[in-house]
């Protein structure tokens, strides 16, 4: 009866499965990000990015109910649901970022915003390349170590492209008194810093379940 019982739970590796799931998406919207700061198709990237929020969520949703349900897990509890909803978070943050775009009918963007949203993608790429890495964590736990180093990095980067963009625009428009096209690209070069450091959290909680799995 035991055997049977745990047979109806999730199993251990439908974790990483799920954890890679979610990478996928993050991976696709940042990518439609990208694609739209460049100009390329900006409402059906939008749209992309909505659907692919609203698939992470759902997926998000069944890890926790996993966790719930299972008897073992690959990993702390608290670390599982501490990662997939800092990857969430990633997502949902770029999904804020297209509403800032849709609200105010944005479509052009600066060279700054451009670079961000590569960026972004590098960050998500590299994430995506962690996840499964997680799978065995002892064994991949310098190359987990070097991926989030790299991900600190380019939230410096991204650090530096944001104060760039804001004394850019203070230039050409605050010096000439527009200020709605200062507010505009400010909230705008703010969400897209906010989705880099959202990556930097998930760096941090790889590098947490390294040092408390090694």
């Amino acid at each position: 009866m035991l055997s049977l019982f745990r047979k109806l739970l999730p199993r251990e590796d439908r974790f990483f499965d799920m954890f890679e799931q979610h990478s996928r998406t993050v991976v696709g919207a940042a990518e439609a990000l990208n694609a739209l700061l460049s100009g390329n198709d900006i409402d059906g990237n939008c749209k992309r990015i909505v659907a692919l929020e609203n698939e992470a969520d759902d997926i998000t949703r069944d890890v926790l109910l996993a966790v719930r349900r299972s008897f073992i897990t690959p990993f702390d509890r608290g670390d599982i649901k501490d990662l997939i909803q800092s990857m969430d978070d990633a997502i949902d943050m770029m999904h804020k970022t297209v509403k800032t775009i849709r609200l105010y009918q944005q479509t052009s963007f600066d060279p700054g915003m451009q670079e961000m949203g590569k960026a972004v993608v590098e960050a998500a790429h590299l994430v995506a390349e962690a996840i499964p890495l997680l799978n065995k964590v002892g064994a991949n736990a310098q190359r987990l170590s070097s991926i989030a180093e790299e991900v600190t990095r380019v939230e410096g980067r991204s650090d530096d492209l944001y104060d760039r963009g804001l004394r850019d625009l203070f230039q050409r428009h605050g010096v000439a008194g527009n200020a709605m096209a200062y507010m505009i690209g400010s909230e705008i070069y703010g969400e897209l810093e906010k989705v880099v450091d959202r990556f930097e959290d998930v760096a941090n909680e790889i590098s947490g379940i390294v040092i408390e799995n090694v």
